[in-house]
């Protein structure tokens, strides 16, 4: 809306302009935390890999020393604690809801710890679904972490919207792959960040190439990558092959076990926060 027919009610006003008021949304954590960082790990569409990424993210983190927990908020789409197989259901004591933690130390809450049955729908509305994202930030006793990522679903709806609200972030990490359709919706992504005032750490690129077993050449099996975000003035921090190892690795639940080096320098942009 132009300046001159403002009515000064920002929330009933879809315009971005220069003296938009920013509201404050952030809640604080549960009394008994104290966390460092908080990064979300996003992409504006699904099957993209952003669990996986989240997960190895996490690991590499562990490994450098980190104390990392994640928040796994795709409350529909959970599949956090399957990467490091997790089965344990989530337990509360008096003080709050405790985290389950792998072998390597990193803590993890994530709806499917909550379920009778793991393979059972979450079959809810969107403010419910954002309530309860709201109560594993709050309520979940994560205790002192250098590092909380949080998985978000795939999109900019209730979810990650409530993230970006309720959660003050150090960052977003924006998961993509090379397909020209999955770089226009990841652009969504990177505009509702903007608008939003949300810092983008910089992009993976999943899914970015296939190594020939035999050959060793490697295939761009989704096209060659297109530098797409450089209007956004984002680092490429990691790209990351189509390998059936990994893949095994998650499935199992052993993705602790994956070689680091990919997402090296994603890691070290991380520290420098």
């Amino acid at each position: 809306m132009s300046e001159n027919n403002c009515s000064g009610n920002c929330a009933a006003c879809s315009s971005n302009c220069s003296d938009r008021k920013q509201e404050n949304f952030f809640e604080p954590t549960g009394e008994y935390n104290d966390i460092k960082h908080v990064i979300a790990v996003v992409s504006g569409k699904g099957g993209v890999g952003k669990s996986a990424v989240t997960s190895m993210l996490a690991v590499e983190l562990c490994r450098k020393g980190y104390k990392v927990g994640i928040l796994d908020a795709d409350i529909t789409g959970p599949s956090i604690p399957k990467a490091f197989g997790i089965t344990a259901r989530a337990m509360q004591n008096e003080i709050g809801v405790l985290p389950a933690e792998t072998k390597e130390g990193i803590k993890i809450m994530s709806v499917n710890m909550m379920l009778e049955e793991t393979d059972s729908p979450v079959i809810w509305r969107g403010p419910v679904i954002a309530g309860l994202v709201k109560q594993f930030w709050q309520d979940v006793v994560w205790g002192e972490l250098d590092y909380l990522l949080i998985d978000c679903p795939p999109g900019t709806g209730d979810v990650p919207l409530t993230v970006f609200q309720t959660v003050k972030l150090d960052g977003a990490i924006v998961v993509t792959t090379p397909q020209d359709l999955v770089s226009l919706i990841v652009k969504k992504a990177l505009n509702m960040a903007k608008m939003m005032n949300i810092n983008v750490i910089g992009i993976v690129e999943n899914m970015s190439y296939a190594v020939c077993p035999d050959c060793g050449k490697k295939i761009s099996v989704f096209g060659e990558s297109k530098n797409a975000y450089d209007d956004f003035g984002v680092k490429l921090l990691g790209t990351l092959p189509i390998d059936p190892s990994l893949a095994a690795m998650i499935d199992n639940g052993s993705v602790a076990h994956f070689d680091g080096d990919f997402l090296a320098d994603a890691v070290s942009e991380i520290e420098k926060l």
